[in-house]
């Protein structure tokens, strides 16, 4: 005899397979009980099987002590067997059968009630529990929890329980409520303003309906590329939205956190998923100039055989960040800095989604919004944290928009290392080439506040002297060294004083470029063939020793000094070069500004 590992009933063991098939309905046995000459109490059955949870007694008449008091409760057994909570291992199983005039109740009534409000101190609390007309009173000395009723009969039990109404309505089982995770409720504007698809971008017209980049992506033809551009101009948003519009596996990573055996892997997971599912993979690298040059070569292989897609985004230039063999093999795409107009339409949008968490004041306002937007500079993420910030001061009591303005903090978009640096320098320079000491002084003021070094600026105001203002003004280069030399030993601040002064004096001196154009002029004969490797007249060269003057060299050479005024006639050019003029006459050119109102003339 075993018990039934479903409904704990008693089968016989050799039927035990056709029970648990006929849906425990049949082949049920209920042993007769031999009771013990010795105590008196049933003979005990071994079984085989043991359900997880702990079972069920028949019902039956408690017995009673020799006192005729009903026993106390025993301690409550946690199951065991293959699904419990410990090994497999034969118990032993009481079973009676219930006599004539105790039938067993019937099962119509709810198999389930609520515990109750306030249990005495001690007794065990169970999470099941089953009317008493269900469960009778342990005997004495059992160690057996009660059998949880079967969950189809719980759900027809609890439909026909009276005055009982279910959180869930309709006897469902109550939903639970979508709550942000902390990770959600961290994210700041200008994440949760991230836009989702291409219609979204504003300012892009790579992407814009008729856009090349967007031409591709709808026909499902997108290339490995790279988006160049300057911060906050949409390049992380863009990735995303090409994986989400093509339906591929979208794997972001960075040179800070992933090498290269990371990366072969990402790679081998994509062979895998392209042939088993032909879903393909986008892999996107932001900052993409940060990865070395064994980590980029690492990309070759994948992506021209096309396992992977690459996207990589870079504010740097790709011709001097990016390895030429990789960026052979990707499109490159330019970003356009957003213009006041469009980090304005953005700031609006972010405005209005938010009313549901913020309700508008008087002090983010248009003016303060087109503020915003003129101060971010082109750069959308940081106008949106801009905006956050001012709805966060706006609640804050005796707050108004000047108090708002002088929280921001200006972001000014320099690195020394970078295109802003070598632009900046740039226009520095061609400033004082136009004489325009306006413009002059204020990208020298934007260098000097973006923390650039004054001695290379200094350093550059040198090369000014002599290549623009040259032979016109002498003067200028004694200046230029004494600057830089003033900077060196004074320091900042108070080297910024040296600087303008040197750079106003270079702007306003009269330009000359004879001397820097004839040495350009002589570089270009040298790249003719053979005119490098020329020999040097006899009378020219060096004689050191009295051998070398034996073999003519610096024989017939007139001393310039030991003539009157230093006139002689002597040629000093090979041969070959005879008559060649290199240093023009003029100290600028000779063309014509067609957009000038009146025409300047030559000058000498």
């Amino acid at each position: 005899m075993v018990a039934c590992p479903i409904c704990d009933k008693p089968v016989k063991e050799a039927n035990i397979n056709s029970h648990i098939d006929s849906g425990c309905d049949s082949h049920i046995d209920v042993p007769p009980v031999e009771p013990d000459s010795s105590n008196g109490k049933p003979q005990v059955v071994a079984s085989f099987f043991r359900p997880s949870s702990s079972t069920r007694k028949e019902p039956q008449t408690p017995p009673t002590n020799q006192s005729g008091s009903s026993p106390s409760k025993g301690p409550v057994i946690l199951g065991a067997g293959p699904i419990g909570d410990k090994p497999f291992s034969p118990t032993t199983r009481n079973y009676q059968r219930s006599p004539p005039s105790a039938p067993p109740p019937a099962t119509s009534g709810p198999l389930r009630r609520p515990l109750p409000p306030n249990p005495p101190p001690g007794t065990p609390q169970q999470t099941k529990t089953t009317p008493a007309s269900d469960v009778p009173a342990p005997a004495s000395g059992s160690n057996k929890r009660q059998r949880s009723p079967d969950p189809s009969a719980q759900t027809s039990a609890n439909a026909s329980i009276p005055n009982v109404s279910l959180p869930g309505g309709n006897g469902q089982p109550p939903s639970k409520r979508a709550k942000p995770n902390g990770l959600q409720r961290a994210q700041p504007l200008a994440e949760r303003m991230r836009p989702r698809t291409l219609d979204e971008v504003q300012g892009q017209d790579v992407v814009g309906p008729h856009g090349v980049l967007r031409g591709l992506i709808e026909s499902d033809r997108v290339p490995s590329m790279i988006l160049w551009g300057a911060p906050g101009t949409g390049k992380t948003t863009i990735a995303r939205v090409v994986a989400y519009m093509t339906g591929a596996r979208f794997i972001e990573i960075n040179s800070t956190s992933t090498g290269v055996a990371e990366c072969k892997k990402l790679f081998g997971e994509a062979k895998t998923e392209l042939g088993l599912t032909g879903r393909k993979t986008i892999v996107f690298c932001d900052e993409i100039h940060h990865f070395s040059k064994t980590q980029q070569d690492v990309f070759l292989g994948p992506v021209e055989a096309g396992l992977i897609t690459l996207i990589g985004a870079t504010i740097e230039n790709p011709s001097f960040k990016v390895q030429s063999p990789l960026l052979s093999r990707c499109r490159v795409f330019t970003l356009a800095k957003l213009t006041v107009d469009d980090v304005t339409a953005i700031l609006r949008r972010a405005l209005e989604a938010e009313r549901a968490n913020y309700e508008p004041t008087d002090l983010v306002d248009d003016d303060l919004i087109k503020y915003l937007a003129a101060f971010a500079d082109g750069d959308a993420r940081t106008s949106l944290n801009l905006l956050e910030l001012a709805m966060d001061l706006s609640k804050r009591p005796g707050t108004n928009q000047e108090t708002i303005k002088s929280s921001l903090t200006q972001t000014l978009v320099y690195d020394r290392a970078g295109d802003q640096h070598y632009d900046t320098i740039s226009a520095f320079h061609k400033s004082i080439r136009g004489s325009d000491p306006h413009a002059a002084l204020y990208y020298l003021a934007r260098m000097l506040q973006s923390g650039e070094d004054p001695l290379y600026i200094a350093r550059r105001m040198v090369v000014i002297a002599s290549e623009d203002i040259g032979l016109a003004d002498n003067s200028m280069l004694p200046l230029a060294t004494s600057a830089y030399a003033a900077a060196e030993k004074v320091g900042m601040p108070e080297a910024r004083i040296n600087l303008s002064h040197c750079a106003v004096a270079l702007a306003l001196a009269k330009k000359s470029t004879r001397a820097y154009r004839g040495l350009n002029n002589a570089f270009e004969r040298l790249n003719e063939p053979g005119v490098a490797g020329l020999p040097i007249p006899f009378h020219l060269r060096n004689a050191p020793t009295r051998l070398i003057k034996e073999m003519g060299h610096g024989k017939e050479y007139k001393y310039n000094p030991r003539y009157v005024e230093g006139r002689v006639k002597q040629e000093y050019l090979p041969d070959e070069l005879r008559g060649a003029v290199f240093l023009e006459d003029r100290d600028l050119g000779t063309e014509i500004d067609e957009e000038l109102d009146d025409n300047v003339g030559d000058e000498g």
